[in-house]
């Protein structure tokens, strides 16, 4: 029993032994991780932050001629009510005379009843040769009262004695009678209604068997020669266009691109501004300059469906030349008219600019010397004095 008892504690001193082995061993490591694996301190010195990236332009000024952008609606330059001038009724139309039927000039549009006309010209043919009966009988009788008269031996005959009011008075009737038959037949010929020109029926107005007097609608029409846009011109698009104020301003009128969406597609139409409304609109005080389109109707090009009256249209004018501008991307320009620079050193300053145009993408600007190097983005990190990095050079035009 002594022995067991000694065997036990002798165990259990190794075992207290052991342990306390493995805790110094694993504090001695501690302690060396904690001394030599500690972080290096760091520098009290600041480094200098990164510069902002800027994309520039190399201004390179020149002569540009600035686009302005307008819209309106396609009109007619001719359009009329097609009247009648004789009453009657309606006895045939042609198959033109329809909404949207196309016609040439002196086409038969549409006919009268001629009957009552026909009877007219026969009355009127008849009072003319009974006219032409008592002139003959006038003229006779005025040659036996001169031969009387000479037969007298009288040198001096008497105007009533020779019937001489009497041949007037039957000459003139004579002339009356034809010009009754001439307007006789002129009415005839007003019971067939013809297009004055080319054109296309837009609105008719009668029918087969209806009567119609003088003076009544009987169709609206217009030509196809020509279109028109009226485009509103504000004031400060005024000044970018060369237009024609006056009766003999300019030699050549600015050229115009309509563009309308048709068919779910986009086309476009050249035409040029011929003049200039006689008076400025009284409500948006702008001024309206007229486009003319010719041919509005052909098929020049491939698919483009026609320049109808009452298409809505886009429109761009072909601006007069403006000298020593520059054209930027629309983010250049600061709200206050000003454009950065870089200077020596790639600092930014702020440039005063005279804006002569904008548009969504771009502006049109005039005070930046040839050379300048120009900041093409905004930012708020981007002011005068800061120093920045350049990412990309362009040049102005490109």
């Amino acid at each position: 029993m002594m022995t067991d008892h000694s065997t036990s504690t002798a165990r259990f001193a190794r075992r207290r032994l052991v342990g306390s082995v493995a805790f110094t061993i694993t504090g001695l490591v501690i302690c060396f991780w904690v001394l030599v694996g500690k972080p290096e301190t760091e520098s009290s010195q600041q480094l200098e932050p990164r510069r902002p990236l800027v994309n520039v332009m190399i201004a390179v000024p020149a002569e540009h001629a600035i686009w302005v952008r307008t819209q309106g609606t396609v009109e007619p330059v001719t359009r009329v009510s097609l009247i009648s001038q004789v009453s009657g009724k309606v006895e045939t139309v042609s198959d033109a005379f329809l909404a949207g039927k196309f016609f040439k000039q002196g086409d038969a549009l549409l006919q009268l009843e001629k009957a009552d006309y026909d009877f007219a010209i026969s009355r009127a043919t008849a009072q003319e040769a009974a006219a032409a009966q008592r002139l003959a009988e006038e003229r006779g009788r005025n040659l036996q009262a001169k031969r009387e008269w000479r037969d007298l031996g009288s040198s001096d005959a008497n105007d009533l004695f020779l019937r001489e009011p009497q041949l007037y008075a039957a000459e003139t009737a004579l002339e009356a009678a034809r010009a009754d038959v001439a307007a006789a037949q002129l009415a005839l010929a007003r019971t067939t209604v013809k297009a004055p020109f080319d054109g296309r029926l837009e609105k008719k107005s009668v029918d087969v068997g209806q009567f119609v007097a003088p003076g009544a609608v009987l169709a609206q029409i217009y030509a196809t020669d020509r279109v028109e846009v009226l485009l509103p011109i504000s004031e400060s698009q005024l000044a970018l266009l060369d237009l024609p104020l006056f009766e003999t301003s300019i030699d050549t009128y600015p050229d115009v691109t309509l563009t309308a969406r048709f068919g779910g597609e986009s086309w476009q139409w050249q035409g040029q501004i011929t003049r200039v409304q006689a008076s400025i609109d009284r409500d948006s005080r702008a001024t309206f300059a007229i486009a003319e389109v010719n041919d509005p109707f052909s098929e020049r090009v491939e698919g483009r469906p026609p320049l109808i009256p009452g298409l809505f249209v886009e429109a761009k004018i072909r601006g007069k030349p403006i000298q020593q501008s520059i054209e930027l991307p629309a983010t250049a320009l600061r709200g206050d008219n000003t454009v950065l620079r870089l200077e020596t050193g790639d600092r930014l300053e702020r440039l005063p600019v005279e804006l002569l145009r904008r548009e969504q993408e771009r502006v049109w600007v005039r005070g930046i010397a040839a050379g300048e190097r120009i900041v093409l983005e905004q930012s708020s990190l981007l002011s005068s004095g800061t120093a920045v990095e350049v990412a990309e050079v362009l040049r102005s035009g490109r």
